[in-house]
C-alpha cells in the first residue's frame, strides 16, 4: 500500500511535494478559490480545476483505505485472514480488488453452495483442485448419506459441483481478468421491447443497436439507460464467453486429468450462472458512472460558462415573461436591478389579441423609464412576443435578447426570492430574475439551484449528490474569479464567497443594513461568525469600492498590503487614478525576479499584485464579448441552406452544441461541424454564452429543425485572407 499523496500524485500525474503541499493546507480548512489564486508558490501554481480534481482524489482514496481497514477486520474476526490475503489486500490499489478480495467471505443470501457445504461437501469440492489419483466416483461414494440430505452419488457430485462454480465464480483473480476481458471486447447492445411505448420515436436509433464496450460514447450510454428506465429498450452486455471460460479454466487448475470433465461443467456453470450476470452489471456500472462523470463536467463547464457571461452594466432594462391565455408579465429594473414601479400584464395573444395596446403599452413604459434593453423569457409564447417586440423597437435606440428561464419560477417560489420581494407574486418575481439575468448574470444565477439552468444533458438522471457537489464548486469558483462588492452583493452572492457560509452571509448583510456600508476590507472582520480563518479565506476576494485603503478594491489580500506598499515605493508610484498608466509605462522593463526578492514575496504573487494595480477594479467578464442584442426577428421561412447568421450558444452537449439564432428552437451544429480542425470534445470551441457566426446547412420545416455549420464560416474567412 502507496501512501496517500504518492498513490495521488501517480494518478494525476503531479509532483508528490505538490500533492503534500495541498492536502495539508486543504486539511488545515484552506479553500480551493484560496489556494488558486494566494497560495501559487506553494501550489505550484495549480488552478481551481486541478485543485479540485486533487481533493476529490484525496477524499476517494482516503475512502479507499477506510474500506480496506473494514474488510481486513472483518476477515480477522472471521479468522480467514492468511499472510497471503492480508498482503493481497495491502497491495489492491482499487475498490474493486479489495471487493473482489472479500467476496468469498462476504456474508451473502442462502447460495446452492452455501446448501451444498451444509450437507458437508466442501472437502469432495476441494478434491477438485487437490493432486491426487483417486477416481471422482469412489471419492464422491464417501460423501452419500441420506441423513444429511445427500442421497445418491450424482447428488454428491451435483453439490460439489455448485461449491467449484461458486468458488471460481468469485476468484479475485479471475474476476478481475474476467472485468477486463469484459470492458475490451464487451458488446454493449439494444432492441426494443415488444410492448415499448416511444411515440416520439425518441429511441428509434437504439431499436437495433449494438456497439462495443471500450468505443461507446457517454450520451449513448445515458439515452440507452433512459431508453430502460422508460420500459422501451432492453439492454445488454454481449460478453465473449468462449474466451472467459478459457481463462477460466487455464486460471483454476485440476491436476487429476479424470476429474476434467465435471470440473469444466462445474465452470462452465459458474461463468453462465454466477461470473457473466455480476459482470455485466459492473460493465453497465462503469459505463453509466463513466458517462454520468462525463456529463457532469460537460453540465459544469456549461455552467460555469453561463455563470462567467458578461454583464449589461448600466442599463434599464425590460423583462417580459410570455404567456398566452394568462397574458405576457412585463417589469422594468434599474440600472441595479431594483423594479422600477409596479409590474404590468399585456395580452397580445390568443385568446384577447389586444396587440396595439400591448405594443403602446410597451412604448409608453421605454418612453417613461428609459429602456435601453428588452429580455424576452424564451418560454411559452416566447417567439410570438418577439414579434411584438420587433415589430416595436424600430425607430427607437431599443435593443433586446432572448433569455433563458430555466430556474425562475424555483426562484420565484425561494425563500431568497420572497425575502427579496415579500410584496410580488411569484410570477413577478420571476419576471424580475429574467431581466437581471441579462443585466448579470452571475448575481441573478447563483440565486437558484444550479441544476435548474438547465444547460446540461440527461441532468435528470444524473447522480444527485455528484452533480450537487460539481456545480457547488463550479459556481464558487466563478464567483470568487469575479469577486464581490461587500456593500452591494446580496446573501446569496455572499455565501459563495470563499470561506463563507449561509449564516454568515446573511450576518454580513445585515451588519452594513444595521451600521452603514463597510469602509474598509479589515471591518469586516467585526461581522458576528466572522473569525480570522474565515477573513483569511474570503477577504481577497470582497471588494470595498471607493473606502478608504485603495487596495481593498483589488483582488489584492490584506496579507500582501505591506509588500504591495512597498512596490510602490520602489516604483515610485502613488496609489491614486494616475497608476494604472504609470505602471503600464513602468512595466515593461522590470525585473520580475529580482523585484520579488527584494520584497520578500514568490514571482506568481507579484505578477498577481502588478496586474490588480494595473487594472484596479477590473471584472474579468468585461474581457469576453458582449451578448448579443437584436433588433429584428428571424422566422423558419426566411432560411435557405448557405445563408450566414450570427447566434448565441445556449447549450454544449457531446455531440455538438446548440445556437439560438432567433428561431423558436434552437439550431444544432454537429461536433463535426463546429470547427475547421478535428474536435474530439465540443467544449474545446465553444462554451455556453459565446457569440458565433454559422452558415445555415439544412431546414427541416416539418420538424422545426434547423442544422448549422460554423466550420464552412472559419473556412471561407480562412481562404479570404
Amino acid at each position: 500500500m502507496q501512501d496517500l499523496p504518492s498513490l495521488i500524485a501517480r494518478e494525476l500525474s503531479l509532483p508528490p511535494k505538490q500533492v503534500v503541499a495541498v492536502i495539508a493546507m486543504l486539511d488545515e480548512g484552506a479553500t480551493i478559490p484560496f489556494l488558486a489564486r494566494y497560495r501559487k508558490e506553494a501550489t505550484g501554481g495549480l488552478d481551481e480545476v486541478v485543485l479540485r480534481k486533487l481533493q476529490d482524489a484525496t477524499t476517494r482514496v482516503r475512502r479507499l483505505e477506510s474500506r480496506r481497514e473494514e474488510v481486513r477486520e472483518a476477515l480477522q474476526q472471521q479468522g480467514v485472514l492468511s499472510v497471503e490475503l492480508e498482503q493481497a489486500l495491502l497491495t489492491a490499489d482499487s475498490l474493486a480488488r479489495i471487493e473482489d478480495l472479500y467476496l468469498p467471505y462476504r456474508p451473502k443470501r442462502r447460495t446452492r453452495a452455501g446448501v451444498a457445504r451444509e450437507k458437508g461437501l466442501k472437502p469432495l469440492a476441494d478434491h477438485f483442485t487437490r493432486l491426487h489419483h483417486d477416481k471422482l466416483i469412489d471419492v464422491a461414494q464417501r460423501f452419500v448419506n441420506p441423513e444429511k440430505g445427500v442421497p445418491t452419488l450424482q447428488d454428491a457430485v451435483a453439490g460439489a459441483r455448485d461449491i467449484l462454480a461458486e468458488m471460481v465464480a468469485e476468484d479475485a483473480g479471475v474476476r478481475g481478468r474476467a472485468r477486463v476481458i469484459a470492458l475490451k471486447e464487451g458488446v454493449l447492445s439494444a432492441a426494443r421491447l415488444p410492448k415499448g411505448d416511444d411515440p416520439q420515436g425518441k429511441y428509434t436509433a437504439y431499436y437495433d443497436y449494438a456497439e462495443p464496450v471500450a468505443r461507446v460514447a457517454p450520451h449513448r450510454v445515458l439515452a440507452l439507460d433512459r431508453g430502460e428506465a422508460e420500459g422501451v429498450l432492453r439492454v445488454s452486455v454481449q460478453l465473449p464467453e468462449a474466451r472467459l471460460l478459457a481463462f477460466m479454466q487455464e486460471a483454476i487448475r485440476i491436476p487429476n486429468p479424470s476429474w476434467r470433465a465435471e470440473a469444466d461443467a462445474a465452470m462452465a456453470d459458474g461463468l453462465k450462472r454466477l461470473l457473466m450476470p455480476a459482470i455485466e452489471r459492473e460493465v453497465r456500472d462503469v459505463l453509466t458512472e463513466k458517462a454520468q462523470a462525463h456529463a457532469i463536467e460537460v453540465f459544469a463547464a456549461n455552467v460555469k460558462a453561463l455563470l462567467l457571461q458578461p454583464p449589461l452594466k448600466g442599463r434599464v432594462v425590460m423583462g417580459i415573461d410570455p404567456g398566452f391565455r394568462t397574458g405576457c408579465k412585463v417589469v422594468v429594473v434599474d440600472p441595479m436591478g431594483n423594479p422600477l414601479g409596479d409590474g404590468l400584464t399585456i395580452y397580445p395573444h390568443e385568446p384577447q389579441k389586444q396587440w396595439a395596446l400591448a405594443i403602446a403599452t410597451l412604448h409608453e413604459l421605454i418612453v417613461r423609464h428609459g429602456v435601453d434593453v428588452i429580455a424576452i423569457g424564451n418560454g411559452t409564447a416566447s417567439r410570438e412576443t418577439e414579434q411584438l417586440v420587433a415589430e416595436l423597437v424600430p425607430g427607437t435606440r431599443v435593443e433586446y435578447a432572448i433569455v433563458s428561464e430555466a430556474g425562475a419560477s424555483v426562484y420565484s417560489a425561494s425563500e431568497v426570492a420572497r425575502e427579496e420581494f415579500p410584496d410580488l407574486d411569484a410570477t413577478q418575481r420571476g419576471n424580475i430574475s429574467i431581466a437581471r439575468r441579462l443585466q448579470d448574470p452571475l448575481a441573478e444565477l447563483v440565486k437558484i439551484d444550479p441544476a435548474a439552468i438547465g444547460v446540461g444533458l440527461y441532468q435528470h438522471d444524473l447522480a444527485e449528490k455528484a452533480l450537487a457537489h460539481a456545480l457547488a464548486g463550479v459556481v464558487e469558483d466563478a464567483v470568487n474569479h469575479v469577486g464581490v462588492d461587500i456593500n452591494t452583493a446580496s446573501a446569496s452572492l455572499l455565501t459563495h464567497v470563499a470561506g463563507l457560509n449561509r449564516k454568515v452571509a446573511k450576518a454580513i448583510v445585515t451588519h452594513r443594513s444595521v451600521k452603514g456600508p463597510f469602509v474598509r476590507r479589515e471591518a469586516i472582520q467585526a461581522v458576528k461568525g466572522l473569525g480570522g480563518k474565515t477573513f483569511e479565506q474570503a477577504a481577497g476576494f470582497l471588494r470595498v469600492m471607493g473606502g478608504e485603503e485603495p487596495l481593498d478594491a483589488t483582488p489584492i489580500h490584506p496579507e500582501s498590503y505591506p509588500a504591495a506598499c512597498q512596490l510602490l515605493i520602489t516604483l515610485g508610484l502613488k496609489a491614486d487614478q494616475t497608476l494604472p498608466q504609470a505602471l503600464r509605462a513602468r512595466r515593461s522593463g522590470l525585473d520580475v525576479v529580482a523585484l520579488a526578492r527584494q520584497l520578500g514575496i514568490g514571482e506568481p504573487t507579484l505578477i498577481d499584485m502588478l496586474d490588480a494595480l494595473e487594472r484596479p477594479g477590473r471584472d474579468p467578464r468585461e474581457d469576453l464579448p458582449a451578448p448579443h442584442l437584436r433588433s429584428d426577428i428571424l422566422k423558419l421561412a426566411d432560411l435557405s441552406p448557405g445563408m450566414r447568421l450570427t447566434g448565441t450558444v445556449r447549450n454544449v452537449v457531446p455531440f455538438g452544441a446548440f445556437v439560438d439564432i432567433g428561431l423558436k428552437h434552437d439550431g444544432l451544429v454537429h461536433v463535426s461541424e463546429l470547427s475547421d480542425t478535428f474536435v474530439r470534445d465540443p467544449l474545446q470551441v465553444v462554451n455556453v454564452g459565446l457569440v458565433v457566426e454559422v452558415e445555415v446547412l439544412d431546414v427541416d420545416k416539418v420538424r422545426g429543425r434547423v442544422s448549422l455549420s460554423r466550420k464552412r464560416v472559419l473556412q471561407k474567412s480562412a481562404n479570404q485572407q
